[in-house]
Formats: structure tokens, sequence, C-alpha cells
């Protein structure tokens, strides 16, 4: 009996840190985790108040919700490379970074910006070091789709870094200077030639001839199923 309590009480703390964490407040936590499970708000507060614990299939409806570990959720314990049972704490939300604009995996193709932060309703989240400014894209075209080894398909959602250094090799987005158009590609520097090149091998290297600027490296991409 004294351990099935002191479960429920180890659990009912990991869900109110996991419920503040993810921005819910303990008047409408409730209520959330009620919408979230499809349960009485009289159940979920029977699990806060440590009265009783949630059916493993509950319990992982509760994690997709609160964007934590499942096994850390119910176990206390962390899952994964640098894990550390004896010091269990939650799933850490990284930084949301703004998705501003759909770039063309191909040729250059206007780049529709949204200049303003309350004109964006699409954020993605990344817990990568962000040296300047972090922004998303979603790639749109084939021109990144490479047959074997690094490939990013159409409807990948790519990061951007705006202070990471652009050295050979890095994957990039560059804009041409006298036009509103981008494109993202693998950036190849040879002496003192730069040029851009594409993953798939059936698109040709282009020259960059001065007529642009790298506006970011990428640092992560997230695909999503349809």
């Amino acid at each position: 009996m004294v351990q099935t309590e002191k479960l429920r009480e180890e659990f009912a703390q990991r869900l109110a840190q996991a419920c503040k964490d993810a921005g819910l407040d303990e008047h409408g936590r409730g209520i959330a985790l009620s919408r979230a499970t499809g349960l009485s708000s009289k159940g979920v507060s029977k699990w806060l108040n440590a009265e009783s614990l949630p059916r493993p299939a509950v319990m992982a409806e509760l994690a997709k919700f609160l964007k934590v570990d499942p096994v850390w959720l119910q176990l206390g314990i962390i899952t994964g490379e640098g894990s550390n049972v004896s010091n269990p704490r939650p799933y850490t939300r990284g930084t949301q970074y703004p998705v501003i604009s759909k770039v063309q995996a191909g040729a250059w193709n206007e780049a529709i910006e949204a200049y303003s932060l309350k004109d964006i309703d699409q954020w993605l989240e990344s817990d990568a070091h962000i040296q300047g400014e972090g922004f998303w894209l979603l790639v749109d075209g084939d021109s990144m789709t490479a047959p074997m080894g690094l490939s990013i398909p159409e409807g990948t959602f790519v990061l951007f870094d705006t202070g990471k250094e652009a050295t050979n090799g890095k994957l990039v987005i560059a804009k041409l200077t006298d036009a509103n158009e981008a494109t993202f590609k693998k950036l190849v520097i040879d002496g003192n030639q730069k040029y851009l090149k594409g993953l798939n091998p059936a698109w040709p290297m282009v020259p960059i001839n001065g007529n642009c600027r790298i506006i970011g490296v990428a640092v992560e991409t997230k695909f999503r199923l349809p």
C-alpha cells in the first residue's frame, strides 16, 4: 500500500511539472488534460492529487499531449543517450522558431516572407544551438532529393541559422540581391569560386557570381507525414 501511494505521489509530481513546462497553469491544466484524453475532469483531478494512476494507453496520450517521454512520465526514468536514471527530469522544450516562407529547392523562385511576427501562424520547436536568428522554411521541389546518402525531399521543414558560417559543403539558403527570390542548395567552394549544388545529381551546379547572398545555414530538418 505504501509503495502504491509513493508511485501515485511521484507520478502526480511529474505530471504537474510537465503541465507547468507546457504552460498550463493550475486552473487550466485539468480542463486541458481532460480534453486531451477524453476523460472526465474528476478522473484527471485524481491523477493530480495522487489518488490514482492512468491506464497505459492514457499515459501514452498524456505524454504525447505534454510532449514528454512516456517512460519518464510513467516511471521517472530518462531514456536515450545521456540519460541519468538517478536524476529523473522531464523533457525540456526547445525554442520556438517561426516558419516564415516556402523555399524552392530547385530553380530561383519567389521567396514569400512574413516580415512581421504577428503575421506568422506556424512555429516549430528545436533544441539546436542557434548563433544568429533562426527560422524554418518548407522545401518545395526535388533538387535536394538524392537517390542515396543525404536527401531532403519536398515537404521537409528546414531550420536555418543566420549566424552560422557558410563553409564548404554546408546546406544554405541563398537569395538574389536584386529580387525577392531564394533557393536551397549545398554550397561548394572551389578555390575562389563558389557554387550552389543540388543533392539531386540531375541538377547542375550554379556558379555564384556576386548576384546573391547566403542568408542562412541549415542546422536541422523535420518531416511531417501527411
